[in-house]
């Protein structure tokens, strides 16, 4: 008996890597936190079921519940009660900002899922949404090019807002757009009707809406209700940073129209995404709607995986040097990250949403856009001389 024991094959223990999960999965934008805690534990799921690999991830949740403080309070029990080097998280810049002095302090490396307003770089960072010149430039370049460019901004006050708007008035500034209002309510804040009241007053060509969760919800209700009394009104495109698919359902009587600048929408037409859908739903069974922040911490999580296999190690600067040589075939293309800036190189895209809770693809950029997380590289002087994109015959080129 003992002979027959010893000739069966041993069983290989994994090393287990903790793994820090910090997003919020209640509060004020819960939904989009459980969106991107799904895409992150696809990952860790593929990449813990791989018989090759010799360590397996295991996640430790946090849920911050959108209270900004409790980010930087988890974030330090990550790393300093269960050993966490390597964090994947923040939906909000605001929380990306209280936790930065932590990661940076004790040497660890946040995985930044979420697209966002760039002007930062930091050695432990890996900022896998899109930067600045990934999707704010392509719905300014847009707005010039096909409507009316008086924009009418209006978000929730931090950052994020305070950052997209100024970006946005440079750019139609010197495309001869202009900002014609800028409004901006506290992070939460469901009282919104005003804005809506403001907006018809002002007659915009367009809206650009930098509103977060709850109050982003509440303003497409309120506004979905007055387009409902007064149809004109649908002539007013709506702009967006973040609108997804699994937000369309809760803006009211949604009837498509919304324009979206992103790097990935469920509709993109590949192998790669369809199996990803499919791998989504199987694992989640209707629970959610991948979007482009689930995609995103999905592939947060690969990426980490593949980069502790490549390296045979663990600690973030093994981990972070073998990232520079990784290119990932993701849902919405090629992924990689650029060692100048640790951002990724994206495919930028436009899309209108549908009734049916989906995104038509307007136009998509033909590669991966290198990352310019400072506009470093943005030719304003040049879209002056042109007069405005609709003199260009090909006025992306500036995302190039």
């Amino acid at each position: 008996m003992r002979d027959a024991l010893l000739q069966q094959p041993r069983i290989r223990r994994k090393t287990s890597v903790p793994v820090g999960l910090l997003y919020s999965l209640t509060g004020t934008y819960g939904i989009m936190g459980h969106e991107m805690f799904n895409g992150a534990m696809l990952a860790i799921e593929e990449i813990n079921a791989n018989p090759e690999l010799d360590f397996e991830l295991r996640p430790v949740v946090m849920d911050p519940g959108g209270i900004i403080a409790q980010y930087s309070e988890q974030c330090d029990a990550l790393i300093n009660r269960h050993g966490v080097r390597h964090i994947i998280g923040c939906y909000t810049s605001a929380s990306r900002k209280q936790v930065l002095p932590l990661i940076e302090g004790s040497g660890s490396l946040l995985w930044h899922s979420a697209r966002y307003e760039g002007f930062e770089s930091s050695e432990n960072v890996i900022y896998l949404g899109a930067a600045p010149n990934q999707h704010v430039v392509p719905i300014a370049i847009y707005a010039l090019k096909n409507l009316d460019p008086r924009i009418y901004c209006l978000g929730s006050n931090y950052i994020w807002s305070w950052e997209i708007n100024r970006v946005m008035r440079d750019i139609l500034d010197a495309g001869g757009g202009r900002i014609v209002a800028e409004r901006l309510v506290a992070l939460g804040e469901t009282d919104v009707g005003h804005m809506v009241d403001d907006i018809i007053a002002q007659a915009p060509g367009a809206v650009l809406n930098t509103l977060v969760g709850e109050s982003a919800y509440s303003f497409y209700t309120a506004w979905h209700r007055a387009v409902a009394e007064r149809p004109e009104l649908a002539g007013i495109p709506m702009l967006s940073l973040s609108l997804c698919e699994a937000e369309l359902k809760l803006t009211g009587r949604h009837q498509g129209g919304h324009l979206v600048s992103s790097v990935y929408f469920q509709s993109i037409d590949s192998p790669k995404n369809a199996a990803f859908l499919s791998r989504y739903h199987r694992r989640y069974k209707g629970f959610g709607s991948p979007s482009v922040d689930t995609e995103a911490a999905y592939v947060c999580g690969m990426m980490l995986g593949r980069a502790i296999a490549d390296a045979g190690a663990t600690d973030v600067a093994s981990v972070r040097h073998v990232l520079y040589r990784d290119r990932f075939e993701a849902p919405q293309g090629p992924v990689s990250v650029d060692p100048e800036n640790n951002h990724a190189f994206l495919t930028p895209r436009i899309g209108r949403s549908t009734s049916g809770g989906s995104f038509d693809i307007l136009w998509e950029a033909p590669e991966p856009i290198k990352p310019d997380p400072y506009l470093a590289w943005l030719d304003l002087d040049g879209l002056a001389r042109q007069g405005g994109t609709k003199a260009s015959k090909d006025p992306f080129k500036l995302l190039l």
